[in-house]
């Protein structure tokens, strides 16, 4: 099966001309599944399950959202925000038409906020380690590995920065986290590593930080059929949050054994979970 092909536009926003890239697996023809990425991550997380899906006839293309990977940077980091990421997307969803969605975390939220959008051809959602409703606690530590600004002298140092911070992610083989790794770095001077994003992307969480309330969203989500996966020991989407989604008939809920914030999707498990779920 053919890898991972390039793909890339220019569009402009209300704050100026975007570069938006992304990794895209498939038949270019194939009904098209979009992969979304979390806060500080990148497209390259979904390889796993996008070759899987790839193998299934369907067409995937997971972007770096802005300031992300290889996509272009925005030029104040206030602007690092929903609203303007959904914006950014918006013409890569229109070519693609009828499109199912898979958000990690980040992802998730741009995917919720999408279903607001009109004529939205969205089929199917998963949403991983997600909800409508976030708690202040998981908002702070997330904005306390944020003020971090790491540099490392090797792929190895970079390596066992994300085995630390990203232990969540679940049980990930040697392989899996250095492939993590070699997509999470970007070469800074003398032939250092620094973390593949803006570091400005944490001025979006400047300032005061409570409860992220959005159940009147949710509403609108489950117009389409949801799956929502929750990690084990997640701190984001709690317990009684992930119950309260899986009341309504159009959405299932499914705790991952091992995890916290946020399964990494690369378990065979996982991946089957969310390629049943899709087809």
């Amino acid at each position: 099966m053919d890898g991972p092909r390039p793909g890339s536009l220019r569009s402009t926003l209300d704050c100026g001309a975007l570069s938006l890239r992304w990794t895209e697996w498939g038949p270019p023809r194939g009904r098209a599944v979009v992969c979304v990425h979390g806060l500080t991550r990148n497209g390259r997380d979904f390889d796993a399950l996008a070759r899987h899906l790839a193998a299934q006839g369907r067409r995937v293309v997971c972007p770096d959202v802005p300031g992300r990977g290889m996509s272009g940077w925005l030029p104040a980091g206030t602007l690092y925000s929903v609203p303007t990421y959904v914006a950014a997307l918006a013409p890569l969803l229109e070519e693609l038409g009828e499109y199912d969605w898979v958000g990690t975390s980040m992802g998730g939220l741009i995917g919720m906020a999408l279903t607001a959008m009109p004529g939205v051809s969205m089929r199917r959602m998963v949403l991983n380690d997600i909800g409508p409703f976030i708690p202040e606690a998981a908002l702070r530590r997330i904005r306390e590995y944020l003020l971090a600004a790491p540099v490392f002298h090797d792929i190895e140092g970079l390596e066992a920065y994300l085995r630390r911070v990203h232990a969540p992610f679940g049980h990930l083989s040697d392989a899996q986290w250095r492939h993590l790794a070699e997509h999470s770095g970007r070469m800074a001077a003398g032939g250092q590593y620094r973390l593949h994003y803006d570091p400005a992307i944490r001025e979006a969480m400047d300032g005061p930080i409570t409860d992220v309330d959005s159940w009147a969203l949710w509403e609108l989500c489950v117009q389409r059929p949801v799956l929502v996966l929750r990690g084990e020991t997640s701190d984001l989407l709690l317990p009684e949050t992930a119950a309260r989604m899986g009341q309504h008939p159009h959405v299932r809920v499914a705790t991952i054994p091992g995890c916290g914030h946020a399964p990494a999707l690369m378990e065979p498990s996982q991946i089957r979970l969310i390629a049943d779920f899709l087809a």
